[in-house]
């Protein structure tokens, strides 16, 4: 009985076993006929939208159209936004100047305070002594140019006359053969034009007290700002990089850390090279008895911080000076010891002193100056050249190229051959 029992029960569920085979084949048979009766779906409409274009309506616009327009409207909000910056800091340019005219000093000045301070002089006290020291040479400087100017005064004015009378001379018996009545009409003219601007320079003249003080309070702020500049340096700018996302904080470190070394290099090689440059144009002036060679020598020096233009303009008032005093041999020789010692700077000295850890090309230097002119008048001149230095490493630092050592800096100049 028991095999028996176990026969039926394995011919029963091979038999439901072939039943579930056979409905499920049906089954299977029959979706397939009413999916085949179904009509078949529409092919999708292919898609028109290219993947540079925000919707369909772009898609007739040409793409470099698309493009130009993209880059127009951004280029026109910075724009916007620069013009209304550089008006703002038109409005704050009292504030603005001394800070950047007390970075180059600090720039200049730190390496004394980190030498006091290495030897165990409080940092406060050594800034407060270096301030002081500066100070004085600037006010020890200025009082020698202001006496040798008072004192020869009275001789320039004398030999001026004289110099004029020989110019007029030789504009009329020279190539040029002028009349009177020639030289009348130009003086007439020269006279016309500053009664029509009489009061303009009545103007300026009301003015002045509110120079003098712009001028003061300007001053008061270069020192003050140099002597925080001087003891906080560091913490000033790690207090700057707090302002910024973390992630940024160490590439923009590294980049200022630079810009900073390459500042500092850049106005200590321009005063070296001011002075030298001082001092040959100040021989040759007292060599040959040119009036005012201290303040002419001076002149230059602060030329110099004026790449290109600067040591121009100098020259070309040393030889003034000499060919209104002391005649056209006299001028013809300082304008020869000028473009000698330019050469030699040229060749010379900037190479030397200055070397070669960041390069400016001349065009830069000409547009910079000249929108520092505009934007700051002679202070913007002085401080262009610094600025773009100082961007151009921290640029290169940021943009990861390999820095040569910040030791020193140059602006390569073509060679001057003329004042």
């Amino acid at each position: 009985m028991g095999r028996l029992d176990n026969f039926k029960a394995n011919v029963r569920r091979a038999y439901e076993a072939s039943r579930a085979s056979a409905r499920a084949k049906r089954e299977q048979e029959d979706r397939e006929r009413r999916e085949a009766d179904q009509p078949l779906p529409e092919p999708a409409a292919p898609e028109l939208q290219h993947h540079s274009t925000a919707s369909r309506d772009d898609v007739d616009v040409p793409y470099g159209l698309r493009i130009g327009a993209a880059w127009a409207w951004r280029i026109i909000v910075l724009g916007f936004m620069l013009v209304y910056l550089l008006q703002f800091l038109g409005k704050i340019s009292i504030v603005i100047v001394p800070v950047l005219i007390a970075m180059l000093l600090a720039a200049l000045l730190a390496p004394a305070v980190r030498w006091l301070n290495h030897i165990r002089v409080h940092r406060s006290l050594a800034t407060a002594i270096v301030v002081l020291v500066g100070l004085a040479a600037v006010a020890g400087t200025l009082t020698m140019v202001i006496n040798q100017f008072v004192n020869g005064l009275p001789d320039l004015t004398k030999n001026a006359a004289e110099g004029v009378q020989q110019i007029q001379t030789w504009l009329k018996n020279g190539p040029l053969h002028l009349t009177d009545a020639q030289m009348g009409s130009a003086i007439d003219s020269v006279t016309k034009s500053i009664t029509t601007n009489k009061e303009a320079l009545t103007t300026g003249a009301i003015t002045t007290a509110t120079t003098v003080f712009e001028v003061l309070s300007g001053l008061f702020l270069v020192i003050f700002t140099l002597f925080f500049f001087l003891r906080d340096g560091r913490v000033i700018w790690r207090f700057l990089l707090r302002l910024v996302p973390g992630q940024a904080r160490e590439p923009l470190d590294r980049a200022g850390v630079a810009a900073w070394a390459s500042l500092g290099a850049y106005v200590r090689a321009t005063v070296l090279v001011a002075f030298i440059d001082a001092l040959g144009i100040g021989i040759a002036l007292a060599a040959l008895r040119v009036p005012f060679a201290l303040p002419l020598a001076a002149l230059v020096f602060l030329g110099a911080f004026i790449p290109i233009v600067g040591a121009t303009l100098s020259g070309a008032v040393a030889v003034l000076v000499a060919l209104v005093t002391n005649g056209p041999l006299t001028a013809l020789l300082v304008l020869a010891a000028v473009i000698a010692i330019q050469q030699i700077e040229g060749h010379l000295l900037q190479p030397l002193i200055m070397g070669r850890a960041v390069a400016i090309h001349p065009l830069a230097v000409i547009l910079g100056i000249a929108a520092g002119v505009v934007l700051a008048g002679i202070v913007g001149a002085l401080i262009a050249v610094p600025l773009i230095a100082v961007l151009n490493t921290a640029i290169r630092q940021l943009a990861g190229r390999p820095q040569p050592e910040p030791d020193s800096v140059i602006v390569k100049a073509p060679p001057a051959s003329a004042v």
